[in-house]
């Protein structure tokens, strides 16, 4: 049983690693989020999924030579 016993006591060494370990992850992981929140990281998060769809772009179309543009003014 002594054997056994030894296994157990190498094995559970381990956590004094682990739970700090764990607990750096977990505060890394906190930071993370607060840091994102007060930077603005999710102010807008429907704007860039709608932007896509608007059709505002028609003037970064490149022209071929020889047509005419349609923009007023130009």
């Amino acid at each position: 049983m002594l054997s056994h016993q030894g296994a157990y006591n190498q094995n559970m060494e381990i956590l004094y690693i682990l739970i700090p370990l764990g607990i750096l992850v977990l505060g890394v992981a906190v930071w993370g989020f607060i840091w994102a929140v007060k930077t603005g990281q999710f102010d807008d998060l429907e704007g860039p999924a709608h932007r896509i769809l608007m059709d505002d772009d028609d003037a970064r179309i490149p022209k071929r030579k020889g047509e005419k543009t349609t923009e007023p003014g130009k």
